[in-house]
């Protein structure tokens, strides 16, 4: 049988013929009736083909050159759907476009019957994707780390108004794209406990025994580079039981017995960050971020010896990226595997392990800087725990020794809290690697001086920062392809892989001619949003308005209850004034909570409930109209971020790290109304105060008004606009058959110091959308804006992060052609 090759790519006769062959030997159908699902799975299977030869050859060059690796571990990652990912960065689209014809089906109706791979929940996971974009486009030795979850976070729908969360089964079908590598599993211990012996040389060591274990079985995702010529991978781990069924139990009629090992086995690679509420979640997620490091240091170090490499030089061909807190318990486990298995010394170990791991932190908030009670750490990971005090034993006489008598700064910097009894998983992190980095120069500053400036001050130049980027590839190239012609056309292809180039466009934003193609492709992208929204929510939506867009996970911080009480206070300018000189407005918010925030689902039922009411006034039709989308996800994302025309980043300052989905819209030409938060900072300064709406506190404001006590009745009192929109939402305007149901969203406003000070910049918030009204009634000055948005967002790409990673935290050169 004839072998797929590189030269295959533009053989439409090839894919056609290996498309059959896929669905006949493969999937074992018949290719009629014809079926687009199976002719989708014929597709992909053919593309993997062409894909594994190139993955393969990557390899090699890997081990031929010794190069170093990074090793990116990351809880989640959120690719999307692989299909037309792999096809535009392949170059592939035209002869799949044709192939598909020739088959009877479009090539968009058959990337329709992939799911959203479950594996992550948002910008954190979404980024781990952008940036194994640029790792393959950038000729970056590496892979990505995660686990391969079965059920992903949920499935939302909007049952009478609320949030309701299924399992979200997205390999119900089965997937092409993810290649079982069973020769590579490893077993992952739990449990136990720690025994001290003394080896032949006389030193104490010890042995974790006693223990419980899984099965860890690899699976990879291939990640192909732009122009396909080098494909790394990710490499995610599934759970299965070590002892298996057990036939004996099964035979004594005890059927569940016989299945509880596996069943209890599998759960860890279940579900993206189960509910950590009760005491088995709580473990179930620390089981989780074990399950993944275990694995993945096994595989690292399999790798590494493979080279012939010793030890010594592990940290000068292994650098291992910890995106978040989540797989931080890897620095215990790498100390447990020298100390206890390569029978390393202390101090020769600990070098190797802080060389080795560079840390990103992703959020200021108290909730996501992770921590472990101690007893539950030391039950599950009863070794890990000795090893992690002896750490913080360690690094607290450093600390001693330099800042003696100083309690406090002790207490502070401890990586076990003595008050609390629980172990500060960042505190490990940053002791236990050689660079932390923020994702947004406010972000970075942040950590430096108000989260950890006792580390700071105690690592001179340990502390950088890499500000945060986004892959063109998916979120220009493949997901605006109108409006990527019209830039190729004018600017040629290079900006594909070099952003920067968009700055050429920055002169044709004063073209008439050029803005009229602008203002053509941006109708389009609209008139594809109003058609998915009509058929997934039965709504019609006019792409002749401006469509308003705010999606992102639900968060007060991320403040979606100020956007709610700026479309109340539109709606009752246009009922007191229907002929009000504005334009008319498309609202489209989504985004899931999770399930155990209440308040997060109750400003969903808020948002649902304005919508009904909006779209229910007849007189105000063609003026205002508001829709929640369902299921926000990545090919969900594909859609609404090209349509848009104004993007709404606005969260309370200082309490988003970066945020990407700014940099997306940008990309896409949507204008940006927002705080001075995250990286919204940054893309003023690359777009210029004229081409952004910005409002609100400053990050420093927040924190002296929080400090003054703020009390948010005042404000209320002295602003009618203000008070009647609460009023409203108070009195059942929205929800006359239960006028009570937002009470807890206003008392935790006016009775609880309104924490995220939404009344506090209400009067601005709105003040700015005046603005954006007004400037969007004159298209050419908008329009011309647009483009100055997409000119200046080179900056913004994962490439450039990714670089600054290589050069200055990884200390990896990308390999040559």
């Amino acid at each position: 049988m004839r072998q797929p090759s590189v030269e295959d790519f533009h053989d439409i006769a090839a894919l056609g013929e290996d498309i059959r062959r896929h669905i006949l030997s493969n999937l074992g159908n018949d290719l009629y009736p014809p079926d687009p699902f199976r002719y989708y799975s014929g597709l992909a299977y053919s593309i993997r083909d062409r894909l594994i030869k190139m993955w393969l050859a990557t390899q090699t060059s890997y081990y031929d050159s010794m190069s170093k690796r990074v090793y990116y571990l990351s809880m989640e990652f959120l690719p999307g759907r692989f299909l037309m990912n792999y096809v535009t960065n392949m170059g592939m689209e035209e002869g799949c476009r044709e192939a598909a014809t020739k088959l009877g089906y479009s090539l968009d109706d058959l990337a329709e019957e992939e799911r959203d791979a479950g594996l992550g929940n948002g910008g954190l996971g979404r980024l781990a994707s952008c940036y194994m974009d640029s790792i393959a486009t950038l000729r970056i030795p590496g892979y990505g780390y995660g686990i391969l979850y079965d059920y992903g976070l949920f499935h939302q729908k909007i049952v009478d108004g609320w949030q309701e969360e299924q399992a979200d089964n997205w390999r119900r079908h089965g997937s092409a794209w993810v290649i079982d590598r069973v020769e590579h599993h490893y077993e992952v211990r739990f449990h136990g406990r720690s025994e001290a012996y003394t080896d032949a040389k006389g030193t104490q060591r010890y042995r974790w025994v006693d223990t419980d274990s899984v099965v860890a079985m690899p699976c990879d995702i291939l990640i192909p580079a732009h122009g396909g010529r080098h494909v790394t991978n990710m490499r995610l781990w599934t759970a299965a039981s070590s002892t298996g069924f057990s036939l004996r139990d099964f035979n004594q009629g005890d059927f569940l017995g016989a299945m509880q090992s596996k069943i209890l086995s599998e759960n860890i690679s279940k579900v993206l960050y189960p509910n950590d509420e009760p005491i088995q979640g709580k473990e179930l997620r620390l089981k989780q971020q074990y399950f993944l490091v275990a694995a993945t240091l096994r595989d690292i170090i399999r790798r590494h010896k493979k080279t012939g490499s010793t030890f010594e030089g592990f940290s000068d061909q292994v650098a291992i990226q910890l995106n978040d807190t989540h797989p931080t318990i890897a620095v215990a486990e790498l100390m447990r595997i020298l100390l206890d298995e390569e029978m390393l010394g202390w101090d020769e170990a600990w070098d190797i392990c802080r060389r080795t791991f560079a840390y990103t932190n992703h959020t200021v908030l108290p909730e996501a800087l992770e921590t472990w009670p101690a007893d539950l750490l030391g039950r599950v990971l009863p070794r890990h725990l000795e090893l992690i005090a002896e750490i913080d034993r360690r690094f607290l006489a450093e600390v001693a020794l330099r800042h003696p008598g100083d309690a406090g700064k002790l207490e502070r910097m401890a990586i076990i809290d003595r008050n609390s009894c629980r172990v500060r998983m960042a505190h490990l992190a940053i002791v236990g690697s050689h660079k932390v980095n923020g994702v947004a120069k406010l972000h970075s500053d942040i950590l430096r001086h108000k989260v950890f400036p006792d580390f700071d001050a105690f690592y001179p130049g340990k502390f950088t920062n890499v500000t945060n980027g986004i892959t063109p590839r998916r979120w220009l190239n493949q997901a605006n392809p109108t409006l990527s012609r019209l830039i190729t056309e004018h600017i040629g292809p290079d900006w594909v892989t070099d952003l920067d180039r968009l700055r050429e466009l920055l002169p044709l934003a004063d073209d008439a001619a050029f803005r009229s193609a602008w203002r053509t492709a941006k109708r389009e992208n609209k008139k594809r949003l109003a058609r998915y929204v009509l058929r997934k929510s039965g709504i019609g939506i006019n792409p002749d308005t401006l469509f308003d867009v705010q999606v992102k996970r639900m968060h007060e911080y991320k403040r979606q209850f100020l956007n709610v009480l700026h479309i109340v206070t539109l709606y009752n300018r246009l009922r007191q004034n229907p002929d009000l000189a504005v334009p008319p407005r498309t609202v489209l918010i989504g985004g899931k909570a999770a399930p155990g925030y209440f308040m997060a689902k109750r400003i969903i039922r808020l948002i649902t409930a304005v919508a009904a009411t909006v779209n229910a006034d007849d007189a105000l039709r063609s003026r205002l109209r508001v829709v929640f989308l369902p299921n926000y996800c990545v090919s969900q994302a594909e859609k609404v971020i090209p349509a848009a025309d104004l993007s709404q980043q606005i969260s309370t300052a200082g309490m988003e790290a970066s945020g990407t989905g700014n940099m997306k819209f940008a990309l896409n030409g949507a204008l940006t109304i927002g705080t001075l938060d995250g990286a919204n900072v940054e893309i003023m300064e690359a777009v210029g105060r004229e081409n952004i709406f910005i409002f609100g506190l400053t990050a420093p404001e927040v924190e002296a008004t929080r400090a003054a006590g703020y009390n948010p009745i005042p404000r209320i009192e002295a602003d009618a606009e203000l008070a009647e929109a609460l009023d409203m939402i108070g009195r059942g305007f929205f929800t006359p058959d239960e006028p009570d149901l937002f009470r807890p969203i206003l008392d935790n406003l006016r009775h609880n110091g309104d924490y995220y000070l939404v009344t506090a910049d209400y009067r601005a918030c709105i003040e700015a959308q005046d603005a954006v009204n007004a400037l969007y009634l004159d298209p050419e000055a908008w329009t011309a804006a647009s483009i100055r948005n997409t000119a200046a967002m080179g900056y913004f790409s994962s490439d450039r992060a990714v670089l600054e990673y290589a050069q200055n935290i990884w200390d990896i050169e990308p390999l040559g052609e």
